[in-house]
């Protein structure tokens, strides 16, 4: 049986995104977004607070659409999946790892002021190399 691998976030961006192109021209725009959880302590009665932070990838023309229109500080809804990649380290050549959560869709939330973009405005990409049809389950 084939497993799920599925991330849906609501988060607000760490910093703007950074498009680059690979050597075959394809882009490709990171950008980390934060989520945060508050509770009250059982003992203290204090609020606490959370934050974590996502390694967001975006490839394709989903890749361009949030180069273009994403800004630090924007709430963005995204979907995608959980990927973890490693590669040599430089200085020592021990092996380091990332997970990174790569996106097939992205909407921008908030009114006027975050961005100029209204609440209906949405992107979403299926050139992801994803296809309905090819879905193992």
């Amino acid at each position: 049986m084939a497993g799920i691998n599925k991330v849906i976030l609501v988060g607000r961006l760490g910093r703007d995104p950074e498009l680059k192109y690979t050597p075959d021209g394809v882009p490709v725009c990171t950008f980390s977004i934060a989520t945060s959880e508050e509770w009250n302590d059982k003992n203290t009665g204090e609020k606490q607070e959370r934050t974590e932070w996502h390694n967001i990838v975006a490839w394709r023309k989903l890749g361009e659409i949030c180069g273009e229109w994403l800004k630090k500080g924007m709430q963005v809804y995204i979907e995608g999946k959980l990927q973890t990649r490693s590669w040599d380290d430089k200085d020592g050549g021990s092996k380091r790892y990332t997970t990174e959560i790569i996106i097939n869709q992205m909407q921008m939330l908030g009114g006027k002021s975050e961005g100029g973009q209204s609440r209906q405005e949405a992107a979403s990409a299926n050139d992801q190399g994803y296809d309905d049809e090819n879905i193992p389950f």
